[in-house]
């Protein structure tokens, strides 16, 4: 007879293959084998431990494709399904006296069409401030879509002091004001918080191929990640990454402008410096100004001593002191290494985040300039140490983010609640460690 341990032990297992693969797509269970998506559409079914996906088979709207099947089965042989518009269209083609049976004959019935979006130019970014460099990336995702072709454009969620002080809807508000021909291209969704994400919600939507478009330097990492996962947590005929063109971080023009540098700017209090870096139709604009106060207000610039600007009719040379590695540490390698290789930053056992991707995964590795990281859904990722950051986001307890967008956040207390509150019959909701299950069994015993 199998103990308890061993029961629960196997039980777990013969689900953790489609309960993990449910869970990197962001699928919420009902309990019942069955797993729906982010807008509440029946996607996949656990069967026989593995996950089962509907979603290539079914249009948004339709309901458990079993259902659908045991309908279908009970239709005479032969007969196919048709959609009140098909029935009518076909109707309206039947000469007059003419019979459907009679149509049918003359005109074989193909296979019933499916909604295909065809391809979607993204870009996935910080954009914490938004540049003149930026604004070429966008140009770049609007011309790969092409006049008749769809982009959007997706602004990362993280918020940090130092490599990301805008808040996103701040951010997103400056992106929609300085760069006004991608106007509503440029999405605020408080569920896409990496490229996964980004992809997942393409292939949700009905898109078939993607082109993702990204900086000359974050190219190759895009490429191996996106493909990689390509069947697994989504499906595309086809993935293609795109450079949006050369970057020259020595450069004073829009090859050479960064983030970085109107963070700097913003540090010392040096508007001139910031303005280069803001497209020309709004640079002389108040909203410019504003954006660099409030970018200031983020940083917590201490303007009386930055600069050598007079204090008390008395000019102080002291200049703020902070540290360049934490707020720009591209501008500043040296002693980012130096911290990195003192173990001051990035420990084994960290959890951190990329900041390109948006993933955050706990440190197994440190190499001599770079980080192996394993995220909680088992997704291993190789980063470079200034494209990092500690992950700081607190743990949501509330099953809304907001207003509209649910808790998706794996890990936290309110994406445990969305699970279960989705789930029938589920009354109080608490958590269960199974471990301490089967300790207090053996104690018991």
């Amino acid at each position: 007879m199998k103990s308890l341990a061993r029961f629960l032990t196997e039980a777990a297992a013969s689900k953790s293959l489609a309960v993990q693969q449910a869970t990197r797509l962001g699928y919420t269970s009902d309990g019942h084998g069955g797993w729906y998506d982010k807008q509440g559409e029946f996607v996949a079914k656990t069967e026989g431990g593995k996950l089962k996906l509907y979603n290539k088979n079914q249009r948004i709207g339709k309901r458990d494709p079993d259902q659908e099947r045991s309908q279908q089965s009970e239709r005479p042989v032969g007969t196919q399904t048709k959609t009140p518009a098909q029935a009518e269209k076909q109707a309206q083609a039947q000469a007059p006296g003419q019979t459907q049976s009679d149509s049918a004959q003359e005109e074989p019935a193909g296979p019933e069409s499916t909604d295909d979006l065809g391809v979607l130019t993204v870009s996935f970014g910080r954009f914490n401030p938004p540049t003149i460099g930026h604004q070429k990336l966008m140009n770049k995702a609007k011309t790969v879509a092409g006049e008749e072709g769809t982009y959007k454009i997706y602004p990362s969620r993280r918020q940090d002091k130092n490599k990301n002080p805008l808040d996103p809807d701040t951010k997103i508000a400056a992106m929609r004001l300085m760069f006004s021909d991608h106007g509503e291209r440029i999405q605020n969704d408080a569920g896409v918080r990496t490229i996964f994400d980004v992809l997942q919600k393409a292939n949700e939507e009905g898109y078939t191929s993607i082109k993702l478009v990204a900086g000359s330097d974050r190219v190759k990492e895009f490429e191996k990640l996106a493909n990689e996962f390509n069947g697994q947590l989504y499906d595309f005929e086809e993935i293609d990454v795109i450079s949006a063109g050369d970057r020259d971080p020595d450069g004073d023009g829009v090859e050479g402008m960064s983030s970085s540098k109107l963070r700097l700017a913003a540090k010392e209090n040096d508007f001139p410096m910031f303005q280069t870096g803001i497209p020309k139709l709004v640079r002389d604009q108040p909203s410019t100004e504003q954006l660099f106060k409030t970018l200031q207000v983020a940083l917590k610039v201490n303007k009386k001593t930055v600069g050598g600007k007079k204090v008390g009719g008395k000019k102080k040379e002291q200049k703020e002191s902070y540290d360049l590695w934490q707020i720009a540490p591209k501008l500043d390698l040296r002693n980012l290494r130096e911290n990195y290789m003192n173990k001051a930053i990035f420990k084994v056992g960290d959890l951190i985040e990329n900041l390109n991707t948006g993933l955050v995964g706990k440190v197994i590795r440190r190499g001599t300039n770079y980080l192996i990281c394993v995220t909680e859904n088992d997704i291993m990722f190789k980063s470079w140490i200034y494209d990092l950051a500690e992950y700081t986001e607190k743990k949501m307890e509330r099953r809304m983010r907001d207003k509209t967008h649910p808790n998706t956040l794996v890990g936290t207390g309110g994406y445990r609640k969305n699970a279960l509150a989705a789930t029938p019959g589920q009354g109080k909701i608490r958590n269960f460690n199974i471990e301490e299950f089967i300790n207090k069994y053996r104690k018991n015993k």
